[in-house]
């Protein structure tokens, strides 16, 4: 990338940009509006880990849509060879992929997003972006070439992500089967000593449970 130049962080808006795909010429973010979206992308088509990858996303891609949840791959290949790729998972392994993969021959969203590694490699890393139906990047994660993503953990994001939008909460570590409160989720901490007080009301009264004042769930 020229030092220039900088990747989106988290919180920043995912950039605009036309992309070819295997399913026409899409317009990001603007294609998803309304809907989270995740774009994922990888080394290259043909490759063992990678293929596993696409098949497991595949295979959850009706969870991904029940949570308003769109998928979109990428990577140098071109869209041929994208499209070779993705018959033989069909052909191979009975997968039809459905979700489009993007062809990112000149690197342009490669370096956009900090997907093409600064030693001169011009593959893209395995890296997840997911972004929110207002088109805000809310995660980014990157992998090591040699390790295939857990898909699993990604609904379990977007699940958690909407569950803390919706009731104002904070989501705990490996929910919905966190060690110390199950599926339950984490209170906003108390920020005044009135909210202290309402706090131990609401415990009173069964609304809440907490370990302290600052660790409440529900």
């Amino acid at each position: 990338m020229n030092e220039e130049e900088s990747m989106p962080l988290i919180g920043d808006r995912f950039p605009e940009m036309e992309v070819n795909t295997t399913h026409g010429t899409i317009s990001l973010p603007n294609e998803y509006a309304g809907k989270w979206f995740i774009l994922f992308s990888h080394p290259g088509d043909f490759t063992p880990v990678c293929t596993t990858e696409f098949y497991a996303f595949q295979k959850r891609y009706d969870q991904f849509r029940d949570l308003n949840t769109e998928l979109i791959g990428l990577s140098i290949d071109q869209v041929h060879s994208h499209l070779k790729w993705a018959e033989w998972i069909e052909d191979n392994l009975g997968e039809k992929i459905e979700f489009p993969i993007i062809a990112d021959g000149m690197g342009e969203v490669g370096n956009t997003l900090g997907l093409i590694h600064h030693t001169g490699s011009t593959a893209t890393v395995r890296a997840v972006f997911i972004v929110d139906p207002e088109s805000t990047i809310r995660a980014i994660l990157y992998y090591p070439a040699e390790l295939g993503r857990n898909m699993d953990e990604f609904v379990r994001m977007i699940k958690g992500f909407q569950m803390a939008e919706k009731e104002g909460v904070a989501i705990p570590a490996n929910w919905p089967e966190n060690e110390l409160i199950d599926d339950e989720v984490i209170m906003p901490p108390a920020g005044s000593e009135e909210m202290i007080e309402k706090r131990k009301e609401q415990e009173d009264r069964g609304e809440i449970s907490c370990y302290d004042w600052w660790l409440c769930h529900k």
